[in-house]
Formats: structure tokens, C-alpha cells, sequence
């Protein structure tokens, strides 16, 4: 299978991290400048139960300010022990100088003064923009290693399930999540909301290892080694591996199982180009206007 077969899902990673301060409306709004078909976030849960948009469960010092403009010397308080108007006094717009994040995305450009948004502003940037087709990709950011950091997984899937359904925008919207523990909540409370199974078998967290807490009891061991039929079995319609661990095989197979592979996360054009040519149905990158460029060059469409 080749570009030319299928419609591309091009998804912005974090929004557009490579080129914008992370999970930030400043990225998203790039995204959608460059015409990604998803928005690809990740979200968290406040002390008083507001949905936002985060990747760690504690304020990172790579790119985290306090109110007084001075950056955070190590991990900060679990976004899960702030309510959301003290998380607003944070400033997220900017990669601390001289750290390795700062070597990885030297293209990022800053944004001082931005803050973690709500997920309920995201909807309604996407809104006020009249944007009707972009879809949203939403990664739980929660760790059965660290149960004390978060809310609890049925507690933080029921959260952002209510706020999808507050904007209206369940058809819109995909739950993804390396714990399973969430997914089989989504599945169960919200059956209309896609699901997506993210796995990392070499890299970090090596969530479906055997007998992994992560996976919701749903061990590939019992599916024949094969993590596509574990992810069909625990209702899946998305399978989400990382990139590198993707195999042809493991690809026909999922297809052939009926679930959308989109692979994470990819930033070079030649690792871009292959996965394409292999018939992947969309592509999780921090540099999406790099991958627009290289699917439009290989004869790929888009979704939108």
C-alpha cells in the first residue's frame, strides 16, 4: 500500500512542539496554520477538577517559570496538587537555555508569557477559528507506577469525558492513553469516543511488558504475542506503537484486524517517507509542516 491508497491523518504532537512551546494555544494555532488534521495533547486533571493541557504530571523544569519569572530549579508541584488558578501563575513559554530539551527542539520558538490552557480552550480556539474537521487526539497522563501524582484513572477519564461532551465535540475526539486502565473507562462510560493504544516495548514505559501494570489486564502473552490482537481484544479502534518498534507484518496485521495504525513519534523526512509508503494511516510528529511537506510530496492527501 502507498500514500496514493488512503487519506493521511497528519497529527501535530503536542500541538507543534518542534516549532512552538508544547501543548501551548500558541502551538495549536501553528498547527492549524499548517493544516494538521489532528491536534495530538496530552491532559491532566487540577486539584479542583479542571481538564488541562499537560504532558508531565509535575511542572517541568526544562520550561517552567514562576511568577517572579524565575525558572523552576527541579521537578514543581503534581499539576494534581494546584488548583487551576495557581497553575495559571506559571509561565510555559520558554525552553530553559543550555538544557538537552533545548538542543532537541532548537527550532522551538519562545512565547514568553504563556500559560497552561484548559482544555476547554483549545475547544473553543478551534471554534472561533470555524474550523470544523480538525480532530483531537487526547493522551491521559497518568502512571500506575505513580498513582499518588494523579487522579485516579477512572476519575481522570470521567473528567475529560465531560468536558469533551460539555463542547460537543465526542465525534470529534480520540482518548489515548499507555494506561490501558483509562481506555477500558472511556469504552465503557463514553462508547461513541475512539480509543487509541499507545505501546512501548524497548522505550519508555515499556507498557506492555509481561505482567505489566498498564495494560489492564490485557496481556499479549494471552493473544499469541501478537500486540495488534491484544489491542483488538481490549477494544481498541486505534493502535498507536512507537515508530521504530513497527513492523510491515505487525502493520498488515493490525490492519487486517480493522484497527488505524499511527505510529509516534516521528521527526525525520526519511523515517516519514517509509512509514508512508508502508500504508500507516496517520503519523504522530513535532514538526508538522515537515510531514505535510513530505506527504503532499509522495502524493499523499490529508483527511480534511
Amino acid at each position: 500500500m502507498t500514500s496514493s491508497a488512503h487519506a493521511l491523518d497528519i497529527q501535530g504532537h503536542r500541538g507543534a512542539r518542534g516549532l512552538l512551546p508544547e501543548n501551548t494555544l500558541p502551538a495549536f494555532t501553528r498547527a492549524l496554520e499548517i493544516g494538521v488534521t489532528t491536534l495530538e495533547l496530552d491532559c491532566g486533571l487540577t486539584k479542583d477538577g479542571v481538564v488541562v493541557i499537560a504532558h508531565d504530571r509535575a511542572l517541568n523544569p526544562d520550561f517552567t517559570r514562576d511568577a517572579h519569572g524565575r525558572w523552576l530549579e527541579s521537578a514543581g508541584p503534581a499539576i494534581h496538587d494546584l488548583t487551576y488558578s495557581k497553575l495559571r501563575r506559571y509561565d510555559v513559554g520558554r525552553i530553559r537555555p543550555g538544557t538537552p530539551y533545548a538542543q532537541r527542539f532548537a527550532r522551538q520558538q519562545a512565547r514568553d508569557g504563556t500559560r497552561i490552557p484548559k482544555l476547554a480552550d483549545l475547544f473553543a480556539l478551534v471554534r472561533e477559528r470555524g474550523d470544523a474537521s480538525v480532530r483531537f487526539n487526547i493522551e491521559t497522563k497518568l502512571s500506575p507506577l505513580a498513582p499518588g501524582e494523579t487522579a485516579p484513572p477512572d476519575v481522570l477519564a470521567k473528567a475529560l469525558i465531560e468536558a469533551v461532551a460539555q463542547a460537543g465535540m465526542e465525534t470529534r475526539v480520540t482518548i489515548q492513553s499507555f494506561d490501558w486502565r483509562t481506555l477500558q473507562v472511556v469504552q465503557k462510560e463514553a462508547p461513541s469516543i475512539a480509543t487509541a493504544y499507545l505501546t512501548a516495548v524497548k522505550s519508555s514505559p515499556r507498557n506492555v511488558a509481561p505482567g505489566s501494570p498498564w495494560t489492564a489486564e490485557f496481556h499479549v502473552a494471552d493473544h499469541g504475542g501478537s500486540i495488534p490482537r491484544t489491542v483488538k481484544a481490549a477494544g481498541g479502534a486505534v493502535w498507536s506503537p512507537a515508530y521504530g518498534e513497527l513492523t510491515q507484518d505487525e502493520l498488515r496485521e493490525a490492519q487486517a484486524l480493522g484497527l488505524k495504525v499511527v505510529p509516534w513519534t516521528v521527526n525525520s523526512e526519511a523515517d516519514m517517507k517509509r512509514l508512508i509508503e508502508w500504508g500507516v494511516d496517520g503519523i504522530i510528529s513535532d514538526y508538522p509542516d515537515v510531514l505535510k511537506k513530505v506527504a503532499t510530496a509522495r502524493g499523499g492527501k490529508s483527511e480534511r
